[in-house]
């Protein structure tokens, strides 16, 4: 599959795009550039392709799995989408504005502390400034910032895999594919393996759901209160992620009946995006922390939550991985 005649009209921009790359990882090897020094192992969340594949899942997922293994974590992003400039630590007062939707999502739901900046060696350094007891960092993205400092890498592919197989803009590519190293996992947001790379397809499903209010006060979600909402006619759906169908989906193979609104992936919902007269509507969490409770009117809200598990094996082969970050401490 090549794209069509606008992708290899593209083609040009996509070689010009590729040397420029190949500039850039030049000038890191011979010391033009250099990479980051930072007194914690980092682990980079990422993908080769444009879009969401899923890395915020993913980093929720691998977070949960490095505190049960007594390790404190630290989150760094970009902080896509925020209107703030800078770097920002995340506060209990932190908006998404300020942070961006996906940090400050994973700040809330990971129980992390979070810093968000362009440069994101900066982010690492006012976070553990601020934070002094972390034991590593975990880059929600960045895997093309070569100068932030990586030890493992995490490479999140959906169900497109990689695309045409061309670099941006005649295809979707970030970088050209390469061999996979040693520290470097690979995670399969799909139903399948999208790629030939050997990796873990990740297990997806809603978990349940909770009201607006109760979800920004800490409270569970729960099947039984989705379940129940089967029942309630005029219900609709708000998606702003992006690919929204994969939620509608998944609430339609739940039995609920509702109407889609999918609106582009961060949607600032600065103006609420059903009428006023919705009998109730539900919520991913991405999109529900844009929304605190003393703004989302009379409407019934809920927020659906996402029980995302990272394959059978990829506990092991972290186990693996953190021994050789941690020799000697019992992860």
């Amino acid at each position: 599959m090549s794209g069509g005649p606008l992708s290899a009209a593209l083609l040009p921009l996509s070689w010009l795009y590729r040397g420029l790359l190949a500039l850039r990882r030049l000038a890191y090897r011979i010391g033009l550039k250099r990479t980051e020094a930072l007194p914690v192992p980092v682990i980079v969340v990422g993908n080769w392709i444009v879009g969401g594949a899923g890395k915020t899942p993913t980093t929720l997922a691998l977070l949960e799995l490095l505190r049960a293994r007594g390790l404190k974590a630290g989150v760094v992003s970009r902080g896509y989408g925020r209107e703030s400039d800078g770097v920002r630590v995340a506060s209990p007062a932190s908006t998404a504005g300020e942070l961006g939707d996906e940090p400050l999502l994973i700040h809330r739901r990971g129980r992390v502390p979070v810093a968000v900046g362009s440069d994101r060696g900066a982010a690492a350094r006012a976070l553990l400034v601020a934070h002094p007891g972390l034991d590593l960092l975990v880059s929600d993205d960045g895997l093309q910032h070569w100068r932030l400092p990586r030890e493992l890498s995490l490479l999140v592919f959906d169900e497109r895999g990689l695309g045409n197989g061309r670099l941006l803009p005649a295809g979707p590519l970030r970088q050209p594919p390469t061999p996979l190293a040693a520290d470097d996992l690979v995670v399969y947001n799909s139903a399948r393996a999208s790629t030939a790379l050997p990796g873990f397809v990740a297990e997806r499903r809603l978990a349940g759901a909770v009201p607006l209010a109760g979800w920004w006060a800490g409270e569970p979600a729960d099947m039984a209160t989705l379940l129940a909402l089967r029942a309630l006619p005029g219900l609709r759906a708000c998606a702003g992620l992006a690919r929204p169908q994969r939620f509608f989906d998944m609430l339609a193979g739940l039995g609920l009946s509702f109407e889609p609104l999918p609106l582009p992936d961060h949607a600032d919902f600065h103006t609420l995006p059903w009428p006023a007269d919705a009998a109730g509507v539900l919520l991913t969490e991405k999109d529900a922390v844009k929304l605190p409770p003393e703004r989302a009117g009379p409407t019934p809200i809920w927020v659906v939550t996402l029980d995302f598990a990272l394959g059978a094996g990829f506990e092991a082969a972290l186990d693996t991985q953190l021994q050789r970050l941690f020799p000697g401490r019992t992860c």
